[in-house]
């Protein structure tokens, strides 16, 4: 039996994975891409103005806590080292030493080294440490100290070749290379007793913590004093010392000491207890190599590194565990145990964390959702069923409910809730949780549950709806409704249940509902409403106080009264590391415990009055620095700097208002960006959020000029313009009139002759017509002639056939000649009608002739009259007297005719005249 437990035992203990990780101060981790520097940070000093200064290789690095700045030598040689007095910034170089002063917001450089013959041209000097004793200033170099007081210089020649000096209790000690450390007397340098065992040692370090001295070696760890003797630092710590090369040392307080190191970052040693932390490139710094240390005015850490800039928030109540191996990975839930051990819910499992051991419980390697305290332990959901972790006996599985999200204690009894994968489930046994039952008929992943009232749970599906499940007696479903879908929301995807002082609220697409029983629908609670606008998501800690998430940032919330206390969670302790929908916190006594997606966040909430800077504003146009109550030029951009000179957990809660508006704006970067400022006076003020008032603490002004354009001279010029316009239109509508003037008379006059064309033309038509009449009336009469004519034909042609019937007679020739006489007499013709005959043709048919003879030029004079009697449309018969010919010769002619005219065969002589 007892073997049996060995063996279980062993094979539980082979399943724990076990991973270094340590619970440390915040870290802010600057580099190059920062700050626009260097590599090398060899020394660090805080200003007057509460801004850092860092000797960056050729760079002099400014930071306010908003934006850096960069400057550099007239020589732009090495900085290597600067400290800070009253207003200025003094800076030793190679073969340099200064000082550097703010003006009109830019810091510009006094040598002092310069034309005093200072340095040798043999000597190769640099200045790496610079401090001061009452009235005197001292640049050391590894060969010389520069003493400096009212603008004289003193030179000390150390006889040997020193590391540092160092400043302790009002008295300087020179550590040398091989000789050990000496106190300076005047200009003398005297041994120290017993401090012999420091010979051929480089001294990096001399601190004192009440009476004992701390003296640290680069390669040979610490030495303390006893009993005016040096000896070897008897903590575990000094052997770990000996391997990592120190580098600087200095004391936080009588309890802690830190101690920087060349190849393995930095320790922090705690006194009381004998423990130390090291802060390296594995958990947090971005280089094992530190080659400065300070420690600013709220006892904080700043780092110059061989690449890079840290800052170690040492005096904040705030410690992260950042879990870079990747074992842990993304913590969905944290507890604190009773024991003091740390219970930790992730993607990996479930993990404890003690004595910076991370350690993972066996068969727990899945997701895990949630940690809950109840009076006897721990309730664990988890991908593998629900568990239940206790600090005696362990972790044990309760039943196979996957996914559970969330554990919830009834409002109105001891039962505890369940929502998860497949449900709700109902624990009635505090005493044994393996005794639980399922809601049925609500079959679907509840991410919340609440019950605030007898036979009624509320709760909220994984991806939309909101349930109410009535329950009888003995919590069997009697009835299920969808309300967000009776109160016809549509968007309710996501929602959130929150129990407030005996009322359940829920949070439904950024607002805040009720339930009103009466109308069995949700309405808007007002309040909430209210004082919680934007709110993307509300986390429970305790009857009193809550977290929301608005606009990505954290606050953290009091109810007092009727009242909200807001205290903003400041950003940079959990920006792009809350997992969404899933954050939690766990109160354990003063402390408060956040899930983070690579570990995790203890912190306090202090609610006190912190005392704070009064920030100050630095306003620029492009490079140009902008007073107080100074203009701009228009459509150009103000950045404004609002520094409060408070770089750690102290640094407080600031808002803008631009120009009076209602809207207070958080200062997230300490940056503000004014853009498209219209025309005029402008008010900026600066506002402390206390958590209920916003209390103005500083304000700016400026105003923005007029745009060139409207300028006074722009103004004159363009009424100048103006009048030059209006002239010129003047003139122009002047000639303008004159030019329609004259084409209104033009217009008249041509109307005019329009209108005597009109009347010549209506005249002319009448005279044409007239003429018309008069042609019609000749031609009428030359027809009339035509037709007597042809009568006349006609008569002579029946004269002719008497006279041919007489002459077939027998009558005697004497009767004969009587009867012709007679005939002839009878018929005879006249000359002078038969030549009006041809004229009068001639003039009707003056046209066809002219057409004819045109066309046809080969047409005779006969051809063209037999043409005119064709047209006349008169027979062959009919015009064989008129042309003297007989009926043969007219069709004879005929023939002739329309050979000269080439017509068809099938073409119509009279036809064809009849179109010409």
């Amino acid at each position: 039996m007892v073997l049996k437990k060995i063996v279980s035992l062993f094979l539980f203990l082979t399943t724990l994975t076990t991973s270094s990780q340590e619970l440390l101060p915040f870290v802010e981790k600057y580099d190059k891409s920062s700050y626009k520097g260097d590599n090398q940070v060899w020394d660090v000093t805080q200003g007057l103005d509460n801004a850092l200064y860092f000797a960056n290789n050729q760079y002099l690095l400014r930071y306010n806590g908003v934006v850096w700045e960069k400057y550099y030598l007239p020589n732009k040689t090495v900085i290597r080292s600067v400290f800070a007095d009253q207003d200025r910034i003094y800076s030793g170089s190679y073969k340099e030493f200064g000082y550097w002063k703010r003006k009109d917001g830019k810091m510009t450089y006094y040598s002092i080294s310069k034309g005093k013959n200072v340095f040798n041209e043999k000597e190769n000097e640099e200045v790496w440490k610079i401090f001061k004793l009452k009235n005197q200033l001292y640049f050391q170099s590894f060969n010389n100290l520069y003493i400096y007081e009212n603008g004289n210089i003193q030179k000390i020649n150390f006889p040997y070749l020193i590391s540092y000096c160092f400043l302790v209790d009002n008295a300087i000690y020179v550590a040398s290379v091989e000789q050990g450390i000496f106190k300076l007397v005047g200009q003398k340098l005297q041994p120290i007793p017993g401090w012999e065992a420091l010979q051929n040692n480089v001294i990096h370090g001399l601190q004192k913590r009440g009476k004992q001295w701390f003296v640290f070696t680069q390669k040979n760890g610490v030495f303390v004093t006893e009993n005016n003797q040096l000896k070897a630092w008897s903590s575990p710590l000094n052997s770990v010392l000996k391997k990592v090369n120190i580098n600087k040392a200095k004391m936080l307080s009588p309890e802690k000491m830190i101690i920087c190191s060349g190849s393995n970052g930095l320790y922090l040693y705690d006194f009381t207890n004998g423990t130390y932390q090291n802060i390296n490139r594995k958990n947090t710094l971005l280089n094992n190599t530190v080659l400065s240390v300070f420690v600013d005015k709220e006892k904080d850490l700043w780092l110059g590194l061989d690449n890079g800039i840290s800052h170690i928030e040492t005096n904040s109540p705030v410690a992260i565990l950042n879990d870079n191996s990747g074992v842990l990975g993304s913590v969905y839930a944290v507890t604190k145990t009773t024991n003091s051990k740390y219970l930790l819910a992730s993607n990996h499992g479930l993990f404890e964390f003690e004595q910076n051991k991370l350690t993972q419980l066996p068969n727990t390697e899945r997701q895990a959702w949630n940690i809950t305290a109840v009076p006897s332990g721990y309730i664990i959901g988890h991908n593998d069923g629900t568990f239940f972790y206790d600090t005696s006996s362990g972790l044990s599985l309760i039943n196979q409910v996957a996914g559970g999200w969330n554990f919830v204690k009834s409002s109105i009894n001891s039962t505890y809730l369940q929502a998860s994968y497949a449900g709700i489930r109902l624990y009635p046994n505090t005493n044994n949780f393996k005794e639980s039952s399922a809601i049925l008929k609500l079959i679907k992943p509840i991410k919340y549950v609440a019950q605030i009232r007898k036979n009624e749970i509320w709760a909220a599906d994984n991806y939309r709806g909101l349930y109410r499940v009535t329950l009888d007696e003995k919590y069997q479903t009697q009835k299920i409704e969808n309300i967000t879908q009776n109160s016809q929301i549509k968007n309710d995807f996501g929602v959130k249940l929150f129990e407030f002082r005996n009322q359940l609220l829920f949070l439904i697409n950024n607002s805040w509902y009720v339930f009103n029983s009466l109308t069995n629908t949700l309405e808007i609670n007002d309040w909430f409403q209210s004082n919680f606008k934007n709110i993307s998501d509300i986390i429970p800690i305790d009857d009193q106080q809550f977290l929301v998430i608005s606009g990505e940032l954290l606050y953290h919330i009091r109810s007092k009264g009727n009242r909200f206390q807001w205290n903003l969670i400041p950003e940079k302790y959990y920006k792009g590391k809350l997992i969404n929908n899933q954050l939690k916190i766990f109160k354990t006594q003063n402390k408060y415990l956040l899930n983070l997606d690579d570990g995790f966040i203890s912190l306090e909430f202090d609610f006190k009055n912190r005392p704070h800077e009064i920030p100050e504003i630095e306003a620029y146009n492009n490079t140009t620095i902008v007073k107080d109550g100074a203009k701009i030029d228009h459509d150009s951009e103000l950045k404004i700097q609002v520094v409060s000179g408070v770089f750690g957990i102290n640094k407080p809660n600031l808002f803008y208002k631009l120009d009076g508006l209602n809207r207070f704006t958080p200062l997230r970067t300490g940056i503000i960006r004014l853009n498209n400022l219209s025309t005029g006076s402008h008010s900026l003020t600066i506002h402390h959020y206390d958590g209920i008032h916003y209390n103005k603490v500083k304000s700016f002004s400026f105003a923005v000029r007029q745009p060139w354009y409207f300028s006074i001279w722009m103004i004159l010029l363009y009424l100048l313009a103006l009048g030059g316009i209006l002239f010129l239109y003047y003139k122009w509508n002047k000639l303008r009139y004159v030019q329609i003037m004259k084409l209104k008379e033009e217009e008249f006059k041509h109307q005019n002759e329009l209108k005597q064309m009109e009347l010549k033309v209506q005249n002319d038509l009448q005279i044409q017509s007239y003429e018309k009449h008069i042609l019609e009336l000749e031609l009428q009469t030359k027809s009339s002639e035509v037709a007597g004519k042809s009568l006349s034909i006609a008569k002579q042609t029946e004269m002719m056939d008497s006279i041919q019937t007489i002459l077939e007679s027998d009558s005697d020739i004497s009767k004969l000649k009587s009867d012709i006489r007679k005939v002839i007499k009878i018929n005879a013709v006249n000359k002078h009608e038969w030549e009006t005959f041809e004229t009068n043709l001639n003039q009707i048919h003056k046209e066809f002739i002219a057409t004819l003879s045109t066309s046809f030029p080969n047409l005779t004079p006969k051809d063209i009259r037999l043409c005119i009697y064709l047209k006349m449309n008169l027979s062959s018969k009919e015009i064989a007297p008129m042309m003297n010919i007989s009926f043969r010769g007219v069709e004879l002619h005929r023939y002739r005719l329309r050979k000269k005219l080439e017509l068809k065969q099938e073409e119509n002589l009279t036809k064809f005249l009849l179109t010409i």
